[in-house]
């Protein structure tokens, strides 16, 4: 099908779950830190105390999101949103209106719960049930919202604080959510879409239906995770402690900065690509390809002094970024099925958002105890290379239990 064809019959779906994406912004690292500096000096933090709390608080949302995201199986995506959205408005008043401690860690917490956690599961939830053989497609489509944000906010946070302060700037996030955000995603997913593999030929046999504690007790799921944790807890350390690498290698800070407009050019591009690709030959065919590239950037990282390196870092990321954002939200539904898709993702990103928070406490621990940074670096490159031999038996297996007639090229299998 083609995507001008695929948009015009899914364009509310896919349109809604690109604006989940892309207001979960208002939870991601990269935007929280906008305010770093400022939160710092008002409440006398230092970076690592800042640090230490942004940590607690991550984890804490992590801890939370399997229990939460269990809602989506429950009610329509709709109404989680109706749920999910105040709660994120309500923690942008609460970064505003804080002025102690205790409630500059509620805010954050509820910030990486509903902003990075939730808004991102209930869009890949939604377009893992609702999407079947053009599942690649819609995912891809949905999930570069993220990448408009990253494009979008921080210069927009910049000069909005420069007129309203930073503090402003949050109370201005809030009304965006309630005003534009909410009613926008709402309109578009109030109506279910019901994937047409299911309606058009129930002759065709489906996958088996597992529950999370099925799929916890699964060796396959933490053979698959090892990998799929790998791009969140590289990408992360690296951002974190670019300041630091860019001492090392003699680089100005611009180097790393202008370098984010490659990885999130390549992210969108190849986000696209694969999109088609597990269209065409299915996510878990293509498990073992996304850490390709993931190795070649952190070999190149660790290997060279010279700034072209910073850009081929970051490219070889958006790669490695683009392809694992279109391959997580359709891999899940291709193993474990639909049924229970809210409460199985829910614990991905659980530990996703864990590895994020774990991997610049560990690396900073490591370098703190003078283990080479680029080593480090080298060293990820090389789990890696592993993880491509574990993903390639993972795929073998996947594919071996699945039931004979699914192995079969999937456009025949669903339309």
């Amino acid at each position: 099908m083609p995507v001008i064809h695929f948009l015009r019959d899914n364009a509310r779906w896919v349109a809604g779950g690109f604006l989940l994406t892309f207001f979960s912004s208002f939870g991601q690292t990269y935007f929280i830190s906008l305010s770093a500096g400022e939160i710092r000096a008002e409440y006398g933090l230092s970076n690592g105390g800042f640090g230490t709390l942004y940590m607690i608080a991550t984890l804490a949302s992590a801890a939370t999101l399997p229990q939460i995201g269990k809602i989506v199986d429950k009610i329509s995506v709709s109404s989680t949103v109706l749920v999910a959205a105040p709660v994120l408005a309500l923690a942008c008043v609460l970064m505003a209106w804080s002025r102690s401690l205790v409630l500059l860690v509620v805010a954050i917490y509820l910030l990486r719960l509903f902003g990075q956690g939730m808004f991102t599961h209930i869009a890949m939830t939604a377009m893992g049930r609702w999407f079947a053989a053009q599942r690649g497609r819609a995912i891809s489509l949905s999930t570069i919202g993220v990448n408009f944000g990253e494009a979008l906010f921080p210069i927009s946070f910049v000069g909005i604080a420069a007129l309203l302060g930073w503090r402003g700037s949050w109370l201005l996030a809030a009304g965006v959510l309630m005003l534009v955000a909410l009613p926008a995603i709402y309109s578009l997913l109030k109506l279910e879409r019901t994937p047409q593999s299911v309606v058009q030929d129930p002759t065709v046999p489906v996958a088996r239906e597992w529950t999370r504690g099925e799929v916890v007790r699964d060796p396959l799921f933490w053979a698959a995770l090892s990998g799929v944790l790998a791009p969140a807890f590289i990408g992360t350390t690296v951002f974190f402690h670019q300041v630091y690498l860019s001492e090392l290698r003699g680089w100005q800070p611009s180097v790393f900065a202008a370098s984010f407009a490659i990885m999130s050019s390549m992210t969108i591009i190849f986000a696209l690509i694969a999109g088609q690709l597990v269209d065409r030959f299915s996510a878990i065919r293509m498990l073992p390809t996304f850490l390709v590239p993931l190795s070649l950037s952190c070999f190149v990282l660790a290997s060279t002094d010279a700034p072209w390196g910073a850009y081929a870092f970051m490219a070889f990321m958006g790669v490695s970024y683009g392809f694992s954002s279109t391959l997580f939200g359709s891999l899940w539904p291709e193993l474990y099925g639909t049924r229970h898709l809210g409460g199985i993702r829910s614990l991905i990103v659980a530990f996703m958002v864990f590895a994020t928070a774990m991997g610049p406490g560990l690396t900073g621990a490591l370098i703190d105890a003078g283990v080479s940074y680029p080593g480090q670096i080298a060293a990820m490159g090389v789990y890696c290379v592993v993880m491509i031999v574990v993903m390639i038996l993972v795929s073998r297996r996947a594919l071996a239990r699945q039931p004979r007639s699914m192995q079969a090229a999937p456009d025949s299998a669903a339309i």
